[in-house]
């Protein structure tokens, strides 16, 4: 491998993922050929370098649009009568926020937080979720979210409840074309009926503003199982066993 300010290059259509040593190169590729720059950060042909945050291009999977937008399909599963999304400014727009990712650029649809920047979405789900990575859309500005903190199974999570350690945290580049996603800890999030996403800060500005939040993952249908409830008495009740009484007759026979 050569070291890091030579320039490089390898055959058409190889796939490589390397993490050298510090004083080496990491590298990346696709079916274009293979960038590379120092260790740190890894140079995608998009123009933004990706660090330790879990983020990765939508487009880095070469998946056809349509493909694209059914992997982001789990909107689908949300029970949007019960979402609920605290301190937006205007009631109801956090439901908007979750469409379909061929709509993610519809800037008529977004929420934006009212007394500061913070927003709290609680997302309960109709089945289990195996959340595998999540997109923050948002303006080319300083309204843009720059904190996500994730928590699951907490159902009616309040402002109060984020201080409790989340489950997952990120911090946000600025993505104004919803192809930026961060990916989740598989393990964490293979058993969720309840997302609840604490946007914790922006940019800078007073408030946040949001156009889009999509959810990738796997949806498995709730099995409900009836229980036959039993109760045992200690002992027994004499008003609760009631019992006739029979008075015996003698029939003679002559």
């Amino acid at each position: 491998m050569r070291r890091a300010g030579a320039p490089f290059t390898t055959l058409r259509w190889l796939r490589l993922a390397v993490v050298a040593e510090p004083s080496e190169l990491r590298v990346s590729g696709g079916a274009e050929g293979v960038t590379g720059e120092p260790a740190g950060g890894v140079a995608m042909s998009h123009g933004h370098s990706h660090g330790g945050g879990g983020c990765r291009c939508a487009a880095e999977r070469e998946e056809p649009p349509e493909q694209r937008g059914l992997a982001y399909g789990l909107y689908l599963r949300i029970d949007l009568e019960r979402l609920q999304c605290l301190n937006e400014s205007r009631e109801g727009s956090g439901r908007g926020v979750f469409k379909p990712w061929e709509e993610r650029t519809d800037r008529s649809k977004f929420v934006e937080s009212d007394a500061d920047e913070e927003l709290l979405f609680n997302i309960p789900f109709t089945g289990n979720v195996k959340l595998k990575g999540v997109i923050i859309m948002g303006e080319d500005d300083d309204s843009h979210p720059s904190e996500m903190r994730l928590y699951k199974n907490i159902p009616q999570m309040s402002f109060d409840d984020t201080e409790r350690e989340p489950d997952q945290t990120f911090s946000l580049n600025r993505d104004i074309t919803g192809e930026l996603e961060y990916a989740t800890k598989i393990s964490r999030f293979s058993n969720v009926y309840h997302l609840s996403i604490h946007i914790s800060k922006n940019f800078g500005a007073d408030t946040t503003k949001i156009f889009y939040i999509g959810l990738r993952g796997e949806w498995t249908e709730l099995r409900r199982h009836e229980v036959t409830i039993c109760n045992y008495e200690a002992s027994a009740n004499p008003a609760d066993h009631r019992v006739h009484q029979v008075t015996p007759q003698t029939h003679f026979i002559s």
